[in-house]
């Protein structure tokens, strides 16, 4: 028989069990003040009735950002309040990612932070005493920063969200003094009256409606032989019928995160032509059966997130056909968020660090579903592909190889910037026929034949054709056709050094043999006399045993110096 007392403490017991499974009022730790509260809400608005969308939070710590030129404590925390999420899981995302800037509630934020390029193309034009020159003179917070996407501008800046081409002391100063952390003027694109009345639109909606059926538009792409314009290359065509055969619903990602450095095509064409990007979505759309589409775009561009956001917002005020939901994401710093499943998880507003695969992102991709995921510049392509045929773009070509490319071509020629070329033109005659030559008073050393990852090439192998392919043979590879030319004022182990710092500088820090090899690797190239077996056998295990692309790439300049520049690191 029970006791009083046992009763008694079975029911407390029981209450205590009640209790407990009650949703906590508030979260543990550090509470959100009314007054931080009230400023956030201001800023974001009200909570919906089902709450602040997960996905949402990197967006809303840019607005907090942007207002306060800074992210305080007292809003990392009241944030977190507001969209229910430990103040820790806010942090980390915040803490992440290069252009948000966390503060003590005690500190002042900076008036204007300055922002100077780095990379190889902006260290070629001077931008290592450009920054120098600005860190002692300039009354502003002045910073190093990674590739800013505007390697043909070299030296490159930023003042705020201001892009400053060909940058001078006195330039930066100027915008400084006047407080203009904007641009006063957009980029010169084609809008939506002119895109529609040249024809723009009308495919997508005859794909749309069914004029035009899904599998032939399929079946010129994979004719074309078109290709992911991202690095990786991966057929358009059979990506798009691997994810079409998944199951509903699917989704699409856009990668405008081009942060590879030498790359800058991307944001060419989007300034240029925002719509012809545009209809190449809704027919990927159409095509695949995507009910929703995010287009992730790199935060350095600013003017082409204003062009993007009313040429979307044209659209969707006069639509050609049923749009699927579309969505603009801004990344906030990171070169990572370029791989794939890194962009996916930044979109899902999570840190932006890659996935292990399988399964691969065509079966569980963002927020689980099949995603279709694709560079800009293979979606710029398709409205041209379509109408034109396969067979005109495949007409065109040199040395064997079939199509066109756009090259980011930045570096030591008279004429840097995006070129069309013939997919297979060498390195050679895309300096001589697109860029007018080598500059003045310089000749052919070396060139980076894809950007930092791509490997380094010297002169004598500057009639190797330019295309997917052709290039593993010699150690390096084309990725996103980011050309940048060295000459003989320059030097090869210096450029590997300085992309190096680069990838060390970016790793995400998921996974050791990147996080600690990067940073190891750039440790003894800075030595005198390269230490060649270890350099060797570090860049193996990078290699070998990195998670994504960019620690299975970062080698590639060591290996390409030690065995085309053994000269410069006294290696035999």
């Amino acid at each position: 028989m029970q006791t009083d007392s046992t009763t008694e403490t079975r029911i407390g017991l029981n209450a205590l069990r009640e209790q407990l499974r009650q949703p906590r009022k508030q979260l543990k730790g550090r509470q959100a003040t009314d007054e931080a509260r009230k400023e956030v809400r201001a800023l974001i608005g009200e909570p919906p009735a089902d709450g602040h969308r997960r996905d949402l939070l990197i967006e809303h710590l840019h607005v907090l950002n942007d207002h306060f030129h800074g992210l305080f404590e007292r809003h990392i925390v009241a944030l977190a309040a507001e969209m229910r999420l430990s103040v820790v899981e806010v942090f980390e995302v915040a803490s992440f990612y290069h252009h948000f800037e966390i503060l003590k509630d005690s500190e002042a934020a900076p008036r204007i932070t300055v922002r100077v390029c780095d990379s190889l193309s902006c260290n070629l034009a001077g931008s290592d005493s450009l920054l120098r020159q600005l860190q002692n003179d300039m009354d502003a917070k002045v910073v190093p920063v990674p590739c800013l996407g505007r390697c043909e501008q070299a030296p490159a800046a930023q003042v705020g969200q201001q892009a400053v081409a060909h940058a001078t002391a006195e330039s930066v100063a100027q915008l400084v003094a006047q407080n203009q952390t904007t641009p006063k003027a957009l980029p010169d694109a084609i809008g939506m009256v002119a895109y529609r009345q040249a024809g723009g639109y009308q495919l997508a909606r005859q794909v749309a409606t069914g004029e035009r059926e899904a599998e032939s538009v399929i079946q010129v792409l994979a004719s074309s032989g078109l290709r992911g314009l991202g690095g990786a290359g991966f057929p358009a065509g059979r990506k798009w019928r691997i994810v079409r055969s998944q199951a509903a619903p699917r989704l699409m990602a856009v990668n405008i995160d081009e942060g590879e450095p030498g790359t800058f095509k991307d944001r060419t064409c989007l300034e240029a032509d925002p719509h012809r990007f545009l209809e190449g979505v809704l027919i990927a759309a159409s095509v695949v059966g995507c009910e929703a589409v995010y287009i992730y775009l790199r935060d350095e561009y600013h003017e082409a997130r204003v062009l993007l956001t009313q040429a979307l917002a044209d659209l969707q005020a006069q639509p050609p056909c049923a749009l699927p939901r579309i969505e603009l994401r801004r990344g906030a710093g990171a070169y990572i968020c370029g791989e794939e499943s890194a962009m996916i998880e930044s979109i899902e507003g999570k840190r932006g660090e890659p996935r292990l695969r399988p399964p691969y992102i065509a079966e569980v991709g963002l927020f689980g579903r099949p995603t279709l995921e694709h560079n800009f510049e293979t979606l710029y392509w398709i409205r041209e592909l379509i109408e034109q045929g396969a067979d005109s773009f495949a007409a065109h070509g040199r040395h064997g190889r079939q199509g066109l490319r756009r090259f980011s071509v930045s570096g030591r020629v008279k004429h840097p910037g995006v070129k069309l070329a013939p997919a297979g033109i060498t390195l050679r005659e895309l300096v001589d026929e697109h860029c007018g030559g080598m500059a003045e008073g310089h000749t052919l050393y070396a060139y980076l034949p894809g950007g930092a990852s791509g490997g380094i090439l010297p002169e004598r192998l500057a009639d190797v054709p330019l295309d997917f392919d052709t290039l593993q043979p010699f150690g390096c590879f084309i990725g996103s056709a980011a050309v940048m030319v060295l000459s003989q004022h320059d030097s090869a182990r210096e450029a590997a050094l300085n992309v190096m710092r680069f990838f060390a500088h970016e790793s995400c820090g998921q996974c050791t043999p990147c996080r600690v090899g990067t940073d190891k690797a750039a440790q003894l190239m800075s030595s005198p006399v390269w230490d060649a077996d270890t350099l060797q056998d570090l860049a193996q295990v990078m290699g070998d045993a990195s998670i994504c692309g960019l620690g299975q790439a970062a080698p590639n300049p060591i290996r390409c110096v030690l065995q085309y520049f053994p000269q410069e690191v006294g290696a035999a």
